[in-house]
């Protein structure tokens, strides 16, 4: 049922006869068959998450870029027409009650092109180029830790310590606390696998910290900025100087650029490596390639593991600002709308077969990142990492292979983010 009614906020939602069971934990192991059947059926589909919000999810390519770039959507939450059930449920656990919401996932122009410009100084390609040295440096240092063993915890060991230094580096988080950072954002990925309230309290701690942080930087902040100044002290002297940058903003922007850098970068790592791992021929391919110094097909390789099991599974949260259709389903004011990118970078109306995974695939706009002005922010560092660390692994470790059969992995629960919990490797010692 391609059109099913717009219903109230308040009633549950009707559900399609023969619609696939969403959200489950066999769900999360493989949504892609979910999806397909969705982008057949109800490409435009209202749902009850497991949080209890009802909201739209938009699964086909052309629906979801349209969707993307749509400024009748907005990033606030205050848009959201929400029951008291659904209360504070749309945005990162523990956000609002840290007085961390303005930041460049919930808020619209001109706040947001504000922000943004005074961030994006930080991503340009020559100022990541810079940082490449140390993304191999970090690369490398996590492998030595367990290269004499023969087995790891790819995720544990390497995927989520290398993207959380990384971004702490870029900040300017003094590397005698940058371990506080890891424990915090281990809590907030974890999200149902740690303690009640855990995520909350993590958000809380970064909170005080990054206040306390910015207070230190902005006093002992020099006159004249250096040419590597970490983001941070940026974002301070972008303040001190006319940009009209509240601390709350710096500290929002501080944690969000934490929060979604890391995690996505996690993932990245952690189903790249995974997908390679299932696919011997192309993982093959790609080792070949290497040893022979080349780096095209690592590039595009990267981009495609992006599309075929990428690290974001739906966009952040948008909000109807006033009635709209999207593929032909009318969506009411203040209606909360998901794109499931997942779904999207599947579509086999956008990709020959999008089921296939092709370390050389060339048509391949992918929106992995995203689309529109919130296009991810980070993608270019992100995309660093990711081949870096991919490029690394396989050198290093050539006859890396997975220590458990790939059905006894298990996904994390959450329903922005895809990424494994744990990913048991061995290989051949190296010492």
């Amino acid at each position: 049922m391609t059109n099913q009614p717009h219903l109230p906020t308040s009633h549950p939602p009707t559900p399609h006869p023969e619609a696939p069971e969403l959200f489950t934990w066999e769900f999360a192991t493989d949504p892609y068959p979910a999806y397909a059947w969705l982008r057949e059926n109800a490409p435009v589909h209202r749902t009850r998450l497991p949080s209890g919000v009802e909201a739209w999810l938009v699964t086909r390519y052309a629906d979801a870029k349209q969707t993307l770039a749509d400024n009748r959507l907005s990033k606030n939450p205050a848009h959201h027409d929400e029951p008291a059930h659904a209360k504070g449920k749309t945005g990162i656990p523990g956000e609002r009650k840290a007085d961390l919401m303005t930041h460049l996932l919930n808020i619209d122009p001109p706040d947001h092109t504000r922000l943004r410009r005074l961030v994006s100084k930080a991503f340009t390609p020559r100022r990541v180029a810079e940082f490449e040295p140390r993304v191999q440096e970090l690369t490398d240092q996590l492998i030595d830790r367990f290269a004499d063993r023969g087995s790891a915890d790819l995720i544990h060991d390497f995927a989520f310590p290398l993207p959380i230094y990384a971004i702490c580096d870029l900040l300017g988080v003094p590397r005698e606390d940058q371990d506080d950072f890891r424990d915090w954002a281990g809590m907030m990925i974890r999200h149902q696998g740690g303690p009640r309230g855990g995520v909350a309290r993590s958000v809380k701690k970064m909170r005080g910290y990054l206040a306390d942080l910015i207070h230190r930087k902005r006093e002992a902040l020099p006159a004249t900025p250096d040419p590597g100044e970490d983001l941070i002290s940026g974002l301070i002297r972008a303040s001190d100087h006319g940009e009209h940058l509240t601390e709350n903003e710096a500290a929002a922007m501080a944690f969000i650029l934490l929060f979604a850098g890391f995690e996505t970068t996690v993932n990245l790592i952690g189903n790249g490596t995974f997908a390679l791992l299932t696919h011997p021929e192309q993982r093959a391919r790609l080792q070949t390639s290497l040893a022979a110094h080349e780096t095209a097909l690592l590039e595009t390789g990267v981009e495609e593991l992006l599309r075929y099991d990428g690290p974001v599974e739906l966009a952040t949260w948008r909000f109807a600002t006033e009635p709209l259709t999207i593929g032909g389903q009318d969506i009411a004011a203040g209606d909360p709308v998901l794109v499931v990118l997942a779904a999207a970078d599947r579509d086999p109306e956008r990709f020959a077969d999008p089921d296939v995974l092709d370390l050389g695939r060339r048509d391949n706009q992918h929106l992995g990142y995203g689309h529109g002005i919130h296009y991810c922010l980070g993608a270019p560092l992100a995309r660093l990492e990711g081949q870096t660390a991919l490029a690394t692994l396989l050198t290093r470790l050539p006859d890396l292979r997975l220590a458990v059969d790939p059905d006894e992995l298990r996904w994390r629960g959450g329903l922005i983010m895809r990424g494994l919990r744990t990913l048991p490797v061995e290989f051949t010692p190296v010492g």
